[in-house]
């Protein structure tokens, strides 16, 4: 070797990854790499800029950003950056700029590639290990935007201001002032404090706003000695404190309201208004929701929900995480059936007896994507007369279901939807047909179990949907029996992998030599998931908040359920972002089939380590719930 080769290589061998390279191997390297210099403040990579090199610092120092500027990392002589672009998309992740005078060596993909595949210790350095690895990829992926690690909490900086049902409304006007707040919470001190932590609302009854003040007191020349319970909003609208910002924002819009009370559990911590948070704001998925609300028809919703797919890819390339994309998502199709149902009521009059529409399926766990079906049913007051009333409320679910399939929301094969009389019951009729299926879990009754037991009241009383949901909790933790048949069932749908963690691929039909996502990954998680939340009797509907229960129980050994969560989010990742490359550069329907070949080598290992955690926790199932001992 020449001169400068040797000098290379004996730099090389004094730092890691190289370190641990054979002699041979690091002698082939020096006499490849380039050489590059940069200035004090210059540019070395900028964020989204294709990348071909992994850079190793000879001399000087290097500062590494975030995407939205802030300062992550520097490094010295020996660091090394640039490899989080190289494993993944061939984009940079990281941008890169010279803190002083700066010599480094260039090592190209190719040339990189081929030492990660030939030098197992040389790939570990970059990729980690096991679930380790699948771990650090999803914090990079967080690290790249606020808005998937932000929560409404964070942004709580006072207690909550409350006020007595029978204060005046000028005390009201006055501790607003006093307290520097646009809005105060209503207690009543005779309503019972629930035995149930979780139903504890701290005895708060309704919210009042400054707009409240304006338009009805002084606009209605209203005596400044009425009750604060004379002009407050009774009808809340909660958000878990550990919601995301914008999460929040999406309720704000959802339910036209400007205040949002934050809680733990259904007691009151504090308040957020929409001031508060529009730094956060998603401004392009938020304004599809306003202006869902003022379409007139049908025809005019149908013509608007053309910008859908649109907004799912705006989403993706703006580093939105899957609970983010899931939640947006599923907001956006809840609004859609609000305004139907409005236009129906419209169409048809007001109901003849109270109802509530209800969500099921992923919209209910806000982890709908842009490939759905609809999944509905609806909830009847007890006092429904099938003969009186049942033909307004089959014309409503089919206006309701048809303008759906119209908007791209399609029919669901399994026919659950409400157009199908079986799914319109009474309250205690559902109370039935829940506690049936636990009583009796037989295959037909388990596939139901994975569908309605994740719901979320849409239009009307959705405080039905809340008692149900409660219902389901309560009864379903007591059934060892069900638990243990649903968990057998849901380990049917396997992950594609082989024994030696190959991709098992379709081998016919028009999916060949591609694996469903969704059918093999996010689904039977799903699945696993609900298991656990049942078993602990969490009210969550989400998964990765039905988690958040799961580790607070203690119900998995260390670690397990974080792994779940990487896991979920991951294969979600793959499946989203599939499909708006689908949209985006191949102007396609998306789906859920992706041949594996399209992924780079990190992302394939990252999935079939994903696959694996499911492999692994399906099998825990059967260890933890046994079919004749119910749960261990």
């Amino acid at each position: 070797m020449q001169a400068e080769h040797v000098d290379i290589a004996q730099f090389l061998s004094d730092h890691a990854p190289f370190d641990d390279l054979p002699e041979e191997a690091v002698n082939k390297l020096a006499t490849q790499v380039e050489i590059a210099y940069f200035r004090a403040g210059t540019e070395i990579l900028n964020y989204g800029e294709d990348i071909a090199d992994l850079f190793v610092i000879r001399t000087g120092a290097v500062e590494i950003y975030r995407r939205d500027g802030d300062l992550y990392n520097r490094l010295t002589i020996g660091g090394i950056f640039g490899q989080m672009g190289l494993l993944m998309n061939r984009k940079v992740r990281f941008p890169a700029k010279a803190l002083e005078d700066t010599l480094v060596y260039c090592i190209n993909v190719e040339l990189f590639n081929q030492y990660c595949d030939e030098y197992e210790t040389f790939a570990d350095f970059f990729e980690a290990d096991g679930n380790v690895r699948l771990h650090q990829a999803i914090v990079e992926q967080a690290d790249s935007n606020d808005l998937t690690t932000a929560k409404v909490k964070s942004l709580l900086h006072r207690d909550v201001v409350t006020v007595a049902k029978d204060a005046s409304v000028q005390m009201v006007a006055q501790l607003m002032t006093q307290e520097s707040v646009s809005s105060v919470l209503v207690t009543d001190a005779d309503k019972p404090i629930s035995d149930d932590p979780d139903d504890d609302d701290g005895q708060v009854v309704g919210i009042i706003t400054d707009r409240d003040l304006r338009t009805s007191v002084i606009a209605e020349g209203l005596s400044y000695e009425a009750p604060a319970a004379q002009i407050m909003q009774k009808d809340l609208v909660l958000l878990d404190s550990n919601a995301y910002v914008f999460e929040a924002v999406l309720a704000m819009l959802r339910d036209n309201i400007h205040h949002l009370p934050v809680v733990v559990k259904k007691k009151p911590i504090g308040v957020i208004s929409l001031s508060d948070i529009l730094r956060y704001e998603s401004q392009s998925s938020l304004l599809l929701v306003r202006g869902i609300l003022a379409q007139q028809s049908v025809e005019d919703l149908a013509h608007y929900a053309r910008q859908l797919p649109n907004v799912f890819v705006r989403m993706v390339n703006e580093d939105a995480n899957s609970h983010m994309i899931g939640t947006a998502m599923a907001v956006i199709g809840r609004t859609f059936k609000q305004r139907l149902l409005d236009l129906a009521e419209e169409k048809f009059g007001p109901p003849p007896v109270p109802y509530c529409f209800i969500a099921l399926g992923s919209m209910a766990r806000d982890e709908q994507l842009i490939v759905t079906d609809q999944d509905n049913a609806i909830i009847l007051d007890n006092s429904f007369n099938e003969e009186l009333h049942d033909e307004y409320f089959q014309n409503l679910a089919d206006f309701v279901c048809d303008g759906l399939a119209e908007c791209g929301y399609k029919y669901c094969e399994g026919e659950i939807m409400a157009s199908f009389k079986k799914w319109r019951l009474t309250r205690e009729q559902w109370k039935e047909q829940f506690a049936g299926w636990m009583a009796e879990p037989k295959p037909q009754a388990l596939l139901h179990s994975s569908i309605f037991f994740d719901l979320d009241g849409v239009y009307g009383k959705n405080k039905w949907a809340d008692e149900l949901k409660r219902f389901i909790a309560t009864e379903g933790r007591k059934n060892k029996r069900f638990l243990a048949n649903l968990a057998a069932n849901a380990r049917n749908r396997t992950p594609p992998l082989g024994f030696f963690k190959d991709f098992v691929l379709e081998h016919n039909g028009q999916h060949k030599r591609s694996m469903n996502l969704k059918r093999r990954g996010t689904a039977p998680l799903s699945d696993v998931i609900r298991v656990h939340a049942l078993a602990i009797g969490s009210r969550k509907q989400n998964s990765f908040e039905r988690l958040e229960d799961i580790i607070e129980a203690k119900l998995l050994p260390e670690g397990k359920a974080q792994d779940l969560r990487d896991a979920l989010e991951y294969i979600a990742m793959i499946r989203i972002r599939h499909q708006a490359w689908q949209i985006e550069k191949l102007d396609e329907a998306p789906d859920n089939d992706l041949e594996p070949h399209l992924l780079s080598p990190f992302e394939q290992r990252n999935l079939k380590e994903a696959f694996a955690i499911l492999d692994k926790a399906q099998n825990f199932l059967k260890f933890r719930y046994s079919a004749n001992t119910g749960m261990k």
